[in-house]
């Protein structure tokens, strides 16, 4: 008898910088979600589908769960919860390099105790620890919380990706496709840019300039020859002398920001690029729900 098709969502939940938005481009294949070396790059929930013959897994790449008194932070962590009760499996990641932290312990007695839901344990980063050490750290993980499934893997280096997505499809209900097979996220056009021009920026200021960047897209318009599309987006800092930073000495920053996401939205288009970036001031955009709303994140 021939298995039936499977669809259903689940939450990559986990503290921020575990590697949830490196796992989610391997599996997928392809970049829905930015990455940097920073923690809590990802702010808002990223839809990624992925497509088999015998399923359709739609992840939710949460943001990292964490704590903070502004606005923006209260929206992150609500998306986060909202995905994993939306969620009809949830997929918790650890860093095998740090073994079980504070952080991922609350996340256990804060969340996933109080959800009626299945969770498989994800062990990133294998890569970089001794054999002989993972062992023990599974065999502590299954005394800390009933994990349906533990998959030791490397998001990175792509070892287990595997064996974690057929894991994955035995939690996941019979259910037809629930997308259309050539989608591969919801996140509208101008937020995907949005958000690889915040990968660049979060890259080459590294420490520089902590969490108080954000992006806009203001206007995208094809040329008359359809192969050229025009771009002009506006970063965000909270301080003059954050502006400084951005633009960087003789405009040198800003150029390099520029020029690595016009590389990459060259590719991602299929079309020549003409990025236009500004930076403006917007003193406290973390607390201003107008402004946050209109940088895409979902305010309930």
């Amino acid at each position: 008898m021939e298995d039936k098709f499977k669809a259903g969502f689940v939450a990559l939940v986990g503290r921020p910088n575990v590697g949830k938005s490196t796992l989610l481009n391997n599996i997928l294949g392809v970049k829905v979600s930015i990455v940097s070396p920073k923690p809590q790059t990802t702010r808002m929930r990223i839809l990624g589908v992925k497509h088999d013959k015998d399923a359709q897994i739609i992840f939710l790449d949460t943001p990292g769960v964490q704590k903070g008194k502004d606005i923006l932070t209260k929206t992150v962590v609500e998306s986060a919860v909202s995905s994993m009760e939306e969620a009809d499996l949830i997929a918790m990641i650890i860093d095998a390099t740090k073994g079980w932290t504070k952080n991922d312990l609350q996340i256990v007695d804060n969340y996933l105790k109080k959800l009626d839901k299945p969770v498989i344990l994800i062990i990133n980063k294998v890569d970089k620890v001794p054999k002989e050490l993972l062992l023990p750290l599974i065999e502590q993980s299954t005394k800390i919380y009933e994990f349906k499934e533990i998959v030791p893997i490397s998001a990175l280096k792509g070892v287990n990706l595997d064996r974690l997505t057929q894991v994955i499809k035995k939690y996941l209900p019979e259910s037809p496709p629930l997308f259309p097979e050539n989608q591969i996220t919801d996140l509208p056009l101008k937020f995907q840019i949005a958000e690889i021009i915040r990968e660049k920026a979060f890259n080459i200021l590294k420490e520089e300039l902590p969490y108080s960047v954000a992006v806009e897209v203001e206007n995208i318009q094809e040329g008359n020859n359809k192969k050229i599309i025009f771009i002009d987006a506006v970063i965000y800092v909270e301080k003059e002398n954050h502006k400084k930073i951005v633009i960087g000495k003789k405009g040198q920053t800003i150029k390099k920001i520029g020029q690595l996401a016009r590389e990459e939205l060259e590719f991602l288009l299929g079309k020549k690029v003409y990025l236009n970036l500004w930076v403006k001031v917007k003193e406290r955009w973390k607390e201003n729900i107008s402004i946050l709303k209109d940088l895409g994140y979902y305010l309930s």
